[in-house]
């Protein structure tokens, strides 16, 4: 555990916690490492494993590029801070809803990844969707849910929605909002969001060239879709995952911290 983080607050952390909340604020910093932020709103959470079902989510103000481990606050799947030393105990409301509809209803998606990018935010206003004309699309093909707006998410009958329109997926597109994507661990979300990321922006430049695009014949793009599920437990992902890391490494405040 990291030396610097104060002993009050590690007294009542264990090391898997710790390990956890680094990992998430690393998510942080990546996110706004890419550029993904849209100040200090948009969210990302993980789950405590445990039967209580605690999962952790920025402390609500904080900006991405400085978040620490130790402002992440945890909360219980009703929005109560559950941790006596937190700094403050204000989280975003709609980051609530959203986050807590997915930690409620599947127990793979240890980690969630919600974005309001230009590119993803483009993408959601269009009719058609992701459409199935690069590498990076073709990753989800069959495998990319939709929610229609709603509103703000501060709705907590939403939940049921949401849960329904994401289905078994571990990515989808909010329709006139933004982008989500889950993972079993930080290394796969990491890899969904950032690949799901880059689809929406090479969309987006093809349209805007005016020319009439390409689209691969459905049989390339199952064949596509079903490489990158072969091995969903691919060392790759992990190897993305480390070298990402190395990107923020000197970043200080210390994400660890």
């Amino acid at each position: 555990m990291n030396q610097s983080v104060p002993l009050a607050l590690r007294a009542g952390i264990s090391e898997e916690e710790w390990a956890i909340r680094c990992d998430l604020a690393a998510l942080y910093r990546l996110v706004a490492h890419h550029r993904w932020t849209d100040l200090i709103y948009t969210h990302i959470s993980a789950r405590i494993p445990g039967p209580e079902h605690h999962f952790l989510i920025n402390r609500y103000g904080v900006m991405f590029h400085e978040m620490r481990a130790s402002d992440l606050i945890k909360i219980d799947l009703d929005g109560n801070v559950v941790e006596e030393m937190a700094e403050s105990k204000r989280v975003n409301a709609a980051g609530f809803t959203i986050h807590s509809a997915i930690h409620m209803a599947r127990e793979d998606a240890a980690v969630v990844i919600h974005t309001h990018t230009r590119a993803g935010i483009a993408v959601s206003a269009q009719r058609q969707g992701l459409l199935p004309i690069s590498q990076h699309a073709l990753k989800f093909y069959g495998h990319l849910a939709y929610h229609d707006y709603e509103g703000i998410a501060l709705d907590l009958e939403e939940r049921d929605r949401l849960v329904r329109d994401l289905g078994q997926h571990d990515a989808m597109i909010l329709r006139n909002h933004g982008l989500l994507v889950t993972g079993r661990n930080p290394a796969q979300a990491f890899d969904n969001i950032f690949t799901l990321e880059r689809a929406c922006d090479a969309q987006i430049a093809a349209q805007s060239g005016g020319a009439e695009l390409v689209f691969p014949p459905e049989s390339v793009r199952r064949h596509t879709a079903a490489q990158y599920t072969r091995d969903p437990n691919s060392p790759t992902k992990l190897l993305a995952w480390e070298a990402a890391l190395r990107l923020i490494e000197n970043d200080k405040p210390d994400y660890r911290s």
